[in-house]
């Protein structure tokens, strides 16, 4: 089931004008980008935020799930949370602040390199 764009518009809302976060459709799922990098997913219209030990402490009791088959499991980030005013943008900055910085991106279209003939 893939999440609905509803849910995207819900929780974007629940940022307020924290305009820098991103939603970025992703195989019918959603990641949520803050400056460059992924600090949440949505998967199934649920909330699932990157683990790291700062967002942990700032959820408190909380489930932790795979958003899907094969991933690692992530914090699901309940409505409850979310109706909290700033709560949210929190949680995704701290997240942010605790990930490191993205790899850059190979280039599409690598150099060639020209193999020269040696001269006799």
């Amino acid at each position: 089931m893939a999440t609905s764009p509803s849910t995207i518009e819900h929780i974007l809302s629940c940022l307020g004008d924290q305009s820098e976060v991103e939603a970025r459709k992703m195989f019918g799922e959603y990641g949520l980008f803050l400056d460059g990098k992924m600090v949440a997913l949505v998967c199934d219209d649920t909330l699932f935020v990157r683990p790291t030990p700062e967002a942990m402490d700032l959820l408190g009791d909380h489930e932790e799930e795979s958003p899907y088959p094969g991933a690692k499991p992530y914090a699901v980030v309940e409505d409850r949370f979310l109706r909290r005013r700033g709560q949210l943008a929190e949680l995704l900055r701290v997240t942010w602040n605790a990930l490191p910085v993205p790899k850059p991106k190979a280039s599409k279209n690598p150099t060639k390199k020209v193999a020269r003939k040696k001269s006799l």
